[in-house]
This record gives structure tokens, C-alpha cells and sequence, in this order.
């Protein structure tokens, strides 16, 4: 009679045990991930957005730390959707607020209609000048807030208006973003004539990291990304001209002094852009005909820049966004052709500037939402992101 080997019937369970041992340390692994994740991005933004940029992405990659990220504020939005039907959301407290002088400004300040869906909050829709000791008699930056989403009470969205008439938009290339890792590296810094001008007014977010959609940057003479068609852009010119145009490969024209990149166009002559599958994945998107994009469909903190017919700039920035709710609140606001800028609330920020002495100055918050976290020391020391600042000319 014939002896039956019995060893290797139990190396196969043995390994079957083993896979899905590993199987299991895995998936405990990426839960502890998004548990964590989850817990810095709520009570440490900062440290959690440098640890998955500088530490995760190389380890797990960029797809993985998306997911984590996503995964987290879906189940945010979706237990702030529960919280607002029995909660009242509030106004936004804006800071460095004036009295409005509406007979001295080039600013549309038509009050924005609000959304019939809500009972209308204090202030909501209404410019406020925001004050400048540069310009103690002109209004040429004003605030306001409204909620493009019927379904979202508690997606709030502050917009400054911008006078491009008396102010010129610079852009600043960073340490790190968007060009290290093609060896082309900015400054990070505010130009130091800027500084010493005594005429520096405000600073904001630029856009996504390089490894996000590789979308291009141009200051001044040097190529930090190169750019890509079909993409919207934002040019300056030295004239202090702004266009935010969908970049074909066609000249941008002379005295260009920056353009940068973030995806595709969010509106476009006047009209909320088509979007492809495609286009919504490379700004995290979340419905494109009715149907949720997974995984890479969010609401989340997000940031945008647009502008009006008459040329003025609109920056947009706000809580439980989509790519359509941002786009809808820079219509609202009168946005003729607007592109996302940076997301998530580490990376979205704006602020206004004082003078304290020669070269040196104060950061005020745009609202006390943003003031939790504070990076304008950043654009003095040197920043690893790329930003645009506002100054006057």
C-alpha cells in the first residue's frame, strides 16, 4: 500500500494561513492609515498634509494617499450633512473688515442674490470693503460669502473681489512646487522689491503639485513646468492685464509674466465648462452626468480664481466643495471663465498684509475659518509652494 505524503497538503495551508495573515496586517494597516490621516487632518492640518506629501506619497504612492484623503472627507461630508439638518450653520466671521465706500471703488458691488433653498444669513450675498493702509481712500479688495450648493447648507463660500485697475497679481514659483522635480526650483519668497515698496496687499494659494496632473508654470524668462493644452490657465501681463483662458499651444503673447496651470477650465464663457470623466478626475471631481466618480469623487475643501467681464479678479475659497459647487459660487459671483486652484484645507489660504515697519509685515486672516491655520510666514522665508500675491501698482 501506497504512503500518502500529508507534508504537502500542510505546506499549502501553512501558506494559505500566511496570505491571508498578510492579507489581514494589510488591511488593518491601510484602515490604521486612514485613521490617522483622518485624525491629523481634523486637528492638525499641517503636519497632516506634510506628512502625506513628503512622507506617504513616496512610500504608498500618490493614488493610495488620494484614496486615504478621499475616503475621509466623504465620511466628513457625510456626517456634516446629518449635523446641518438639525443645525443652523453660521455666518463666516470675515476679519479687517471697513465701512463700505462704494463711491470710490471700480468693484461690482451689486449684492449676489442668495440661494432660495436656505433662510438667508447675516451678510450673506452683501460686499464689505476690505481694509488697506495702502489705500485708506479706495476700495480695491471686497468680501463676501454665499452657498452654491441646494443640497449643502453648511458649504459656505467667502469670495474676495479684486480691483485689477489698481492692483497687479504677481506669481511665485516654490521651493519645491511645481518645478523640483524637474530640477527647476523658485524661491518661494516675495520679491524683495515688493517688500521694500511698503505696497505688498495680499497673498494666496496657488495651485496642485506637479506629481497632481503636472500642470504647467511659467514666471517671468524661466519655464518651472512646461505648460499643456487643452488646460486652463491664468496669464498676467505686464500692462497688469489678467486673462484665464483654455491654453491650445497658441502664443500667449508678449510681456507675459507668469501663467499657471490647474486643470481643465471650471467655467468658460460664462458658462459652467463641460467636463469629461477624465477632466473631473484631475481636480478630484465628484458627479459627471448624475453618477459619482469613485474614488475620486469628494467634497472638501477647495479654492478657485475667476474673472469678471469687466476684468476684475474673484478668488474663491470654501468648505464641503465639488468641483461644480466651486464653479457655481464664482458664477454667482460673476465669474465669466474661472479654473480650481489648490484643495483641502492645508493648502488653501489668503491674506492681507500691513506694513510694520520697512519691509516687514502683519498677516490678517481673510475669516476666522482660514485663520486655523497659519502659513504667511512661509512667503517670507520661502515657501515650498508656488502663490500668487496682490500689491499695489
Amino acid at each position: 500500500m501506497k504512503e500518502i505524503d500529508f507534508s504537502k497538503y500542510k505546506r499549502k495551508r501553512s501558506r494559505s494561513k500566511t496570505f491571508k495573515r498578510w492579507l489581514k496586517i494589510i488591511f488593518l494597516f491601510i484602515l490604521a492609515l486612514v485613521l490617522i490621516a483622518g485624525l491629523l487632518i481634523k486637528f492638525n492640518a499641517p503636519l497632516a498634509a506634510d506628512i502625506a506629501d513628503n512622507y506617504l506619497r513616496p512610500i504608498i504612492g500618490d493614488n493610495t494617499v488620494i484614496f486615504i484623503e478621499n475616503t475621509f472627507f466623504n465620511i466628513s461630508d457625510k456626517a456634516d450633512s446629518l449635523i446641518y439638518k438639525f443645525k443652523q450653520p453660521m455666518s463666516p466671521q470675515f476679519l479687517d473688515q471697513g465701512k463700505n465706500i462704494a463711491d470710490q471703488t471700480s468693484l461690482d458691488l451689486t449684492p449676489i442674490p442668495v440661494n432660495n433653498t436656505f433662510k438667508p444669513l447675516s451678510g450673506e450675498g452683501v460686499w464689505n470693503d476690505l481694509e488697506l493702509s495702502v489705500f485708506p481712500k479706495n476700495e480695491v479688495l471686497a468680501d463676501t460669502f454665499i452657498r452654491p450648493d441646494p443640497q449643502r447648507s453648511f458649504a459656505i463660500v467667502s469670495v474676495v473681489q479684486i480691483d485689477t485697475k489698481l492692483l497687479r497679481i504677481g506669481a511665485v514659483a516654490g521651493t519645491k512646487e511645481p518645478g523640483g522635480s524637474l530640477g527647476n526650483f523658485g524661491t518661494g519668497l516675495i520679491p524683495e522689491d515688493i517688500l521694500n515698496s511698503g505696497n505688498l496687499v495680499a497673498a494666496f494659494n496657488g495651485g496642485f503639485l506637479y506629481a497632481d496632473g503636472k500642470y504647467g508654470m511659467i514666471v517671468g524668462n524661466k519655464t518651472y513646468a512646461p505648460l499643456k493644452i487643452n488646460t486652463g490657465t491664468i496669464v498676467g501681463y505686464a500692462d497688469g492685464t489678467v486673462k484665464i483662458i483654455n491654453y491650445t499651444g497658441n502664443n500667449l503673447g508678449t510681456n507675459v509674466i507668469f501663467a499657471r496651470q490647474n486643470g481643465p477650465l471650471i467655467v468658460d464663457n460664462n458658462q459652467e465648462a463641460t467636463l469629461t470623466p477624465a477632466d473631473y478626475k484631475t481636480i478630484r471631481g465628484t458627479i459627471y452626468n448624475g453618477k459619482e466618480i469613485v474614488p475620486n469623487g469628494t467634497f472638501t475643501y477647495r479654492s478657485g480664481i475667476g474673472i469678471t467681464k469687466t476684468g476684475n479678479l474673484l478668488y474663491a475659497v470654501g468648505n464641503n466643495l465639488s468641483p461644480t459647487s466651486l464653479a457655481d459660487a464664482l458664477q454667482m459671483a460673476g465669474a465669466v471663465s474661472a479654473i480650481q486652484l489648490d484643495i483641502n484645507p492645508s493648502h488653501i489660504h489668503f491674506y492681507t498684509f500691513s506694513e510694520t515697519s520697512p519691509g516687514m509685515y502683519a498677516a490678517t486672516f481673510l475669516n476666522t475659518e482660514l485663520a486655523k491655520l497659519n502659513r504667511s510666514a512661509e512667503y517670507f522665508i520661502g515657501s515650498q509652494r508656488d502663490f500668487f500675491y496682490l500689491y499695489k501698482k
